[in-house]
């Protein structure tokens, strides 16, 4: 049994919250090289050209790709051969989450009541921790911050297994046209379809974690991915809403097994800014 302790993983946290928001993942910042190499209007060009070179001055001066710096949403994948020591699991995340929205000069944006005060906890914890047991005598942490702007455009439904791929598709695609410029396109569109209501909402943030464009290792499901990416691509919305032919630059589905009287689709879009980074201790 290998020990691994707490103090540890707060420091990985710290360092993963500051440079997720300081550096857009390799893939991410490709993608959209490539989006601003195809898209057809002037003004979306332009748009993605200036996205581009916000992200270089991040990068080069250390500083927020965005100032919605997000909630800290963690993924912890811990090996069954691991043992956690030294103190509670939990309070060394948000400990981590605390340092690194302090030094790293990330702005802070959790609320303690969602509904009545609305006070500022100071410190953007709490973060949002996702705990999977593996195989193995690792943990690996993945930090993924997450925006208000496209957070707020997510979306669930309990559609009927009769419904369909077609139904499924209308679903995403609305959910696109709906949100329009609300969340800073263009997108990357997380789908998570089948479990229950919590596993699917889950399934479509955790599939944001992808390489932007790798295809679902189901083909009827990487087709699906590519005809509902082709139809977003449709309607037009263009970088930051103003019009254009790259709205999204991906569309990532998850799918589970599923109650046979249920279908639950849920939509997590995620902003050009698809910021994670991660580490394995």
């Amino acid at each position: 049994m290998r020990e691994i302790g707490v103090g540890i993983i707060t420091k990985e946290v710290e360092r993963l919250c500051i440079e997720s928001n300081y550096y857009l993942p390799e893939d991410v910042k490709k993608a959209l090289e490539d989006a601003a190499e195809k898209e057809e209007s002037p003004l979306g060009k332009e748009i993605l050209m200036d996205i581009l070179k916000n992200e270089e001055i991040a990068r080069k001066n250390k500083m927020p790709i965005c100032q919605d710096t997000g909630l800290a949403v963690v993924f912890l994948e811990i090996g069954q051969d691991v043992r956690i020591v030294g103190g509670d699991l939990k309070e060394a995340i948000n400990e981590g989450v605390r340092r690194g929205y302090k030094n790293g000069y990330l702005r802070k944006s959790i609320v303690d009541d969602p509904v009545f005060l609305r006070r500022n906890t100071g410190n953007n914890t709490p973060a949002i921790i996702h705990i999977d047991i593996v195989q193995g005598d690792k943990v690996k942490i993945i930090i993924a911050p997450k925006g208000g702007g496209s957070e707020n455009m997510s979306a669930l439904a309990m559609l009927k297994p009769s419904d369909g791929a077609e139904g499924i598709k209308k679903f995403v695609i609305d959910t696109v046209d709906k949100a329009g410029s609300n969340p800073c396109p263009p997108i990357i569109v997380g789908v998570g379809i089948g479990g229950t209501v919590e596993k699917a909402t889950y399934l479509a943030k955790k599939a944001l974690l992808r390489k932007v464009g790798e295809k679902n290792p189901n083909e009827a499901v990487a087709k699906l991915e590519e005809e509902v990416l082709e139809e977003i691509n449709k309607l037009g919305i263009g970088p930051q809403g103003f019009g254009g032919i790259v709205t999204a630059l991906a569309v990532h589905i998850e799918t589970f097994p599923a109650h046979i009287a249920s279908m639950p689709v849920a939509v997590n879009i995620q902003c050009h800014a698809a910021r994670h980074k991660e580490a394995v201790i």
